[in-house]
This record gives structure tokens, sequence and C-alpha cells, in this order.
């Protein structure tokens, strides 16, 4: 199976993700990635990159060569990718089973820790990642306790 393409930051988007976006092809294109993910039943591979991923090929802000939402919309993607991938312990380029990098994200990340790994996001002020990150932690907590229950 040929491994889905993900930026290090749309490996926290993908939780909070609510079909908001830069058009409908791109919100179209994230949904199908995020429904993916979130199915438990799944598992696949994904590659990790700090470049252009399968969201990116839908964005109407993809140039040639980098991103063009603003002149410094570059250089912000590339600091939120290395921010995710340094707390992840990820490294770009690499292939990770979807269920193991979700397990990292579920250890790893908390709700607070968006403020740092997310500084400057557009999409931050919603709240919905913050959200997702903690719907994703109290889904690993109920876990944890039905496989102590009695």
């Amino acid at each position: 199976m040929e491994p889905i393409v993900l930026r290090g930051h749309h490996l926290l988007c993908v939780h909070g993700f609510q079909g908001m976006g830069y058009s409908p092809a791109f919100v179209a294109k994230m949904g199908e990635i995020v429904e993916r993910i979130r199915d438990p039943r799944q598992d696949f591979p994904i590659r990790v990159v700090r470049d252009f991923d399968d969201a990116c090929q839908a964005c109407p802000n993809k140039g040639a060569e980098r991103c063009e939402a603003s002149p410094d919309s570059e250089e912000h993607v590339q600091t939120l990718d290395r921010n995710v991938l340094t707390h992840l312990g990820l490294t770009a380029g690499e292939v990770y089973l979807k269920s193991e990098l979700v397990e990292r994200t579920r250890r790893l990340v908390a709700p607070d820790d968006l403020a740092f790994l997310c500084a400057g996001c557009s999409w931050y002020e919603y709240g919905v990642c913050r959200e997702g990150i903690a719907r994703l932690r109290q889904t690993e907590a109920g876990r944890q306790e039905r496989k102590t229950a009695p």
C-alpha cells in the first residue's frame, strides 16, 4: 500500500478538523484524510514530510515550490512542521504506521501544548484543535479504564 503523505503540522490538524479550510477542494481532500485517520479499523503507512503533502495538493495557496498564502507563510508552515516533528520525535521523510502516529500524539501532545506547537496558526483561535487533542486523550483514558475494570 502506498503511504499517504502528511506534513508535520497536519498530524495535529487531523484531530481537530471540523470542515473548515482554504477552499472546497481543500476541505474535501482534508476530509478524506481525516476520515481515514479517525477510523480505528484502518491502519496504513504515512510518510511524514516538511513539504507539500496530500492535503496541500488541493490548497489554492500552493505555489510551484512554496506556500503562497502570504509572503512569510512558507517559513511559518515550516516552523509548525519542525515544532511538531521535534515534539513527537519524528524524522521527516520516514514512514510510520497511522496507529503509531496517533498513539504518539495521544501520549505526547496535551491541549495546552498547541499554544506553542501551533503558534501563529490562523485556525488555532477557533479552539477546534485543542478540542480534538482533548478528545484524543480522553479516548485513550477511556480505553485504559476499560482495560483495568473487573
